[in-house]
């Protein structure tokens, strides 16, 4: 329904999903999941008919249960297709059911290769060889791929799943556990999630996996020849949590564990409850790149907890997430980390920016995304101007004293609860007339319809303290004036070996700010840093995107490797693009793409054909 979720099909005016049971069973040579999807629902307002959305699946049969277990079969219409949104599943009831109704719906389908939600590995994808693999990402409007539903953030549900898979492979969900038992070849492991959840985090993966324990709710999960390293690199992800409910509220989903994922997985993490997603990419060996955990753990109260309506809104998980992670990772580590964040962000923003154009409307913090694939306007505008907000209203309303209070409250408000930036906003003004009433002569003075619908960097800048950088800039601005000269002795690897990444990465950032640079400045930079081998992938991705920007083919090698080793797409895309912007090297990136595209995810894979032009 247009009017709530201008990205779904579904009715979600006439009748809404209280909780959704799952029984299905996988097929690794067919690559689908087939079983049922049964509905709990219940009539909003007077109907005969339910919508559902769905993409790419087989509907076989639909039936209502009544409170006696008998089964009516419902007439099923699926000719209405949208080109982005998929196909609408119409159920027609036998009566008509009124507000507040409730009524069980089963499906019977199948899942295929088309759908955007499920990936199917190869044993040869996986690091044992050994195994067949599968995992979910939902997230934006991909659950109507794996499951017929009403796929849209406005409905929360609750949810519960048993799902067979061949022995000796390993189910988990983003729920929890609550049993498994033995059926011939095969293993039926069952699932509970009584929070309710959006559709977009139903989450499940299924492969030979194993188990560290961390804490008493705490663990780790990955392939059996990674978990020691995957251990040892999270294993400060209960000190992480108990910050972030230090800062926040209590935790309240049972158990926190984290699942490292094939290096195919297209984001750097995700918050599906009970069980976080990461890209194994955050295998620094160093424990730096820890700061995706902190955002992923964030997410258990934005998002999770307190969720964007639609993904209009989709800044109120993100940018409230990206907020949230700062402020832990200044707790464990020191306010300069913040800060440094705070200005990687700003470039990140300024960036994405660049790349819509600082007029599209999708650089808005509340954009309008009628007949537009939310996976098309996902950028780091949500996180990183969201996140500029927030800091901009902390600082501006007293520092964070006053605004910390205010934030526990918001999220004490909204938990379990769909909201929009209008529910956001009334908030803040009524927490503070309620508390501080001076303070909202000050929010009132605020341009928010510059901050919300305007295109392009937020209305108004924030000062960070810029002295956690200086070090780097400076060493940025020595190697910009040493090319004039080709001065390159003064340098040496002491130079960023204190440096932390987000340091390291500000160094290569303001160089490539200065791109392109000579070939002979590169090839000295690189001999003196071996940033081309470096195993923290942000440090080795900045560089090599700065070795791109100024057409420094010596590096393609690396950028081959990196492009064929991990599809996460904060890497994969940009890579693309700028070895696609090379003269040497654009049929090169059409060629791996080609070669690779049955390796990345298919949100992936869409992504980086879109951005190559080779869509029809």
């Amino acid at each position: 329904m247009f009017e709530i979720d201008p990205n779904s099909l579904s009715n979600l005016d006439k009748v809404t999903t209280k909780h959704v049971h799952l029984d299905v069973a996988v097929d690794f040579d067919a690559k689908v999941l087939r079983g049922t999807a049964a509905l709990e629902m219940q009539a909003i307002e007077t109907t005969k008919e339910v919508v559902l959305d769905s993409a790419h699946l087989v509907i076989k049969s639909a039936n209502v249960i009544d409170s006696t277990g008998k089964a009516t079969a419902l007439g099923v219409d699926t000719s209405t297709v949208h080109e982005v949104y998929g196909t609408a599943v119409r159920l027609e009831l036998p009566e008509t059911v009124g507000g507040g109704d409730k009524f069980r719906i089963v499906i019977e389908y199948e899942t295929t290769s088309k759908g955007g939600a499920i990936q199917f590995l190869t044993p040869e994808q996986t690091q044992g060889k050994k195994h067949p693999y599968l995992f979910t990402q939902c997230e934006e409007i991909h659950a109507r791929s794996m499951f017929p539903c009403q796929d849209s953030p406005s409905v929360k549900i609750s949810y519960s799943a048993d799902v067979c898979v061949p022995k000796p492979l390993t189910a988990l969900m983003s729920a929890i556990a609550t049993s498994h038992r033995d059926e011939g070849d095969a293993t039926v492991f069952s699932f509970e999630q009584k929070i309710t959840i959006p559709s977009y985090l139903v989450a499940l993966v299924v492969g030979n996996l194993a188990m560290a324990k961390i804490s008493d709710r705490c663990a780790v999960w990955s392939e059996p020849d990674n978990l020691e390293a995957c251990a040892w690199e999270f294993a400060e992800m209960e000190t992480i949590l108990q910050t972030a409910e230090d800062l926040i509220t209590p935790y309240v989903w049972g158990r926190y564990d984290l699942l490292v994922l094939p290096g195919s997985f297209p984001f750097g993490g995700m918050e599906n409850p009970c069980l976080t997603f990461v890209t194994p990419t955050l295998l620094a060996g160093d424990r730096s790149l820890t700061d995706v955990i902190a955002h992923e753990i964030a997410h258990s109260w934005s998002g999770n907890l307190v969720t964007a309506k639609n993904w209009e809104h989709f800044w109120l998980n993100e940018g409230w997430t990206t907020y949230f992670e700062r402020k832990i990772v200044a707790r464990l580590n020191g306010e300069d980390s913040r800060q440094l964040s705070c200005i990687i962000g700003e470039a990140d923003l300024q960036e994405s920016v660049c790349f819509y154009g600082k007029d599209s409307p999708l650089t808005a913090l509340v954009p309008k995304l009628d007949g537009i694939d939310p996976d098309d306007a996902y950028s780091t505008v949500p996180y990183d101007k969201g996140a500029h907000l927030l800091y901009y209203l902390e600082q501006y309303l007293g520092g964070p004293a006053v605004f910390e209070p205010y934030m526990r409250s918001y999220i004490t408000e909204f938990q379990g609860k769909s909201i929009d930036t209008s529910d956001w906003k009334n908030y803040l003004f009524s927490y503070f007339a309620s508390h501080d009433p001076a303070k909202v002569e000050l929010l009132n003075q605020i341009e928010w319809d510059k901050w919300f619908n305007a295109p392009g960097m937020p209305p108004v800048g924030n000062k960070y303290d810029e002295r956690p950088q200086k070090v780097c800039l400076h060493l940025a601005e020595r190697w910009v004036s040493a090319a004039k000269d080709s001065t390159y002795a003064q340098f040496s690897p002491k130079d960023i070996e204190s440096f932390s990444t987000m340091q390291t990465v500000i160094f290569l950032t303001r160089l490539a700010d200065s791109a392109p640079l000579n070939e002979d400045t590169l090839a000295a930079i690189e001999s003196t840093y071996k940033l081309t081998s470096y195993r923290n992938c942000e440090v080795r991705f900045s560089w090599l995107a700065l070795a791109l920007k100024s057409n420094y083919m010596a590096v393609v090698d690396a950028v081959i490797d990196m492009l064929s080793t991990q599809g996460r797409m904060k890497y994969t895309r940009p890579l693309y693009r700028l070895l696609h912007a090379c003269p040497d090297g654009r049929e090169l990136a059409v060629k791996t793409f080609q070669r690779l595209r049955g390796y990345y995810h298919p949100i992936c894979a869409r992504m980086v054909e879109k951005d190559l032009g080779l869509q029809n």
